[in-house]
């Protein structure tokens, strides 16, 4: 009897837990996220996600 071959569902877009959005920000921001980009080899998406994240955790609402 030969084994059957198993092919599980794809998420569907946006239930990987990320949502895509589109946001403006100055030339010199992505300027400066461009050197972070290629002095660490990590994307513009990935900083950005690491920034996000930093600056949530250390927000403080007066």
């Amino acid at each position: 009897m030969k084994e059957k071959l198993v092919i599980k569902k794809k998420s569907l877009k946006g239930e990987d837990g990320y949502k895509t959005f589109s946001i403006r920000i100055k030339e010199e921001t992505v300027h400066g996220l461009d050197e972070l980009s290629k002095a660490t080899n990590r994307s513009r998406n990935e900083l950005i996600n690491m920034l996000l994240d930093y600056a949530l955790q250390n927000s403080e609402v007066k």
